[in-house]
């Protein structure tokens, strides 16, 4: 079996719908395809929902109404007859009831959950009419069946697993399989959703869960580049990497994957192909245990971080102080990128900042804290690049005339990581990508 999944992009037309089709269709092996909602839509869902929760009903219903309008051309230029246009119609008019619906309730965190959802919902039912228009044998799997997340907000993979196993096993002879990407349910049965890498996270989870032999992420570039495109040109695809440089990229910048992807399809050895849907014959990036073999495979950057310092004779031989320091930024859910450390100070970098002064105001009680903002996180990735010698020398070479505030270097085997003003982003890149 072989898990499709195809973004926002991807199904952001009626053309680009059918030529998802063409791609599924091509190749007669068992699959699930994983859908996002359609491009833009989610955000137009984010608004609204905010929107009903500030009882800001007219915004709601203009947000709504500018929805309707981009639906109605999308959905009569998909379905050819008639009656597919009408069944696309009531399954659209469907979802609207059931946001409107809650514009006249007291309103519900788990509110917000079911009117994002109905991005997937759509897009997927949609995709569904559409291959039974065009005689195509599909079963609709609802993510809400299976998908599922523990007490911890993590997900849990032993329930999709079994699961999956007793609802695929209903339909022997059948070969395609469409659901929801991103969509789930909590360890209470509420609707939710899985956040952190969205619909390539249910993929993964899926491809995990039924031990399929790979898992396609179809987007609209053609794989892990060795560089930033929209900075550097002439960049290229890395036709190899393996899981831990991939997870390394995606963590630090690299956009077309969420490091929290990697991690299922790691644990159950299940590689990793991302395609590109505009170019589909083009070969694209394989994840799998076999690693680039390159001294250095691909630069990233990670924008929008903060660094934060803290200096304190107290931490001069002291045991717990860490620890102390680290439970303030666990109190609010913030996580660190970068830390170094000397006798007597900790600097740490963060890229979630919606706590940001309350973490400062507890780190006083420790010492003199400083902190700014606007910085980026180099990352360079290569395979063992911490047992080839000379490396560090020559990154360091190509950016010495740009301040460096931060490095980390041996914490992964994968990565040297370097901290630089954001302004200085761009030169570094182009520095690099000339290096190697």
């Amino acid at each position: 079996m072989v898990i499709y999944k195809f973004g926002g992009t991807s199904v952001g037309s009626p053309e680009r719908m059918q030529e998802v089709q063409s791609i599924i269709t091509r190749s007669g092996e068992r699959k699930i395809v994983v859908l996002s909602a359609v491009s833009g839509v989610t955000n137009t869902l984010v608004r609204i929902a905010e929107a009903i929760e500030a009882h800001e009903t007219d915004t709601a219903m203009h947000e709504l109404t500018g929805l309707d309008e981009r639906y109605q051309p999308f959905l009569s230029d998909l379905f050819g007859s008639p009656s597919g246009q009408q069944k696309a119609r009531l399954i659209m008019e469907e979802s609207f009831r059931t946001i409107r619906q809650f514009m006249e309730q007291d309103w519900d965190d788990e509110f917000r959950k079911i009117i994002l959802a109905q991005g997937e919902l759509v897009s997927t039912r949609w995709f569904h009419l559409q291959l039974q228009e065009t005689g195509i044998d599909a079963i609709l799997l609802p993510a809400l069946d299976f998908m599922r997340t523990n007490a911890e907000g993590e997900p849990d993979l032993e329930y999709t697993a079994a699961r999956l196993s007793e609802i695929l096993a209903l339909y022997p002879g059948i070969k395609l399989f469409i659901t929801q990407g991103y969509i789930c349910r909590n360890h209470q049965g509420r609707i939710d959703n899985l956040k952190r890498g969205g619909s390539d996270y249910t993929a993964t989870l899926v491809g995990a869960a039924v031990k399929a032999d790979e898992i396609q992420i179809w987007t609209d570039i053609d794989g892990v580049h060795n560089n930033d495109p929209r900075v550097v040109e002439g960049t290229h695809p890395i036709r190899f990497m393996s899981y831990r440089e991939a997870a390394e990229l995606a963590y630090f910048g690299a956009k077309i994957l969420h490091p929290s992807c990697v991690i299922p399809a790691e644990l159950a050895l299940v590689p990793i192909r991302l395609k590109n849907t505009m170019q589909p014959d083009a070969p694209g990036t394989l994840i799998s245990l076999r690693s680039s073999s390159q001294s250095i495979t691909a630069v990233a950057a990670k924008d929008g971080i903060t660094v934060i310092k803290i200096y304190s004779h107290r931490m001069f031989m002291a045991y717990g102080f860490l620890r102390r320091v680290f439970e303030v930024f666990e109190k609010y859910r913030t996580p660190i990128d970068m830390i170094t450390t000397s006798e007597v100070a900790v600097s740490l970098t963060i890229d979630f900042t919606d706590h940001l002064h309350e973490i400062i105001r507890e780190l006083k009680q420790f010492g003199e804290v400083e902190w700014e903002g606007e910085h980026t996180i180099l990352c360079v990735v290569g395979d063992n690049l911490i047992k080839r010698s000379g490396i560090a020398q020559k990154v360091f070479a190509a950016i010495e005339k740009m301040p460096i505030r931060m490095i980390s270097y041996g914490g992964s085997r994968h990565n040297i990581s370097i901290l630089i003003p954001e302004n200085y982003k761009r030169d570094a890149l182009l520095q690099l990508n000339s290096l190697f």
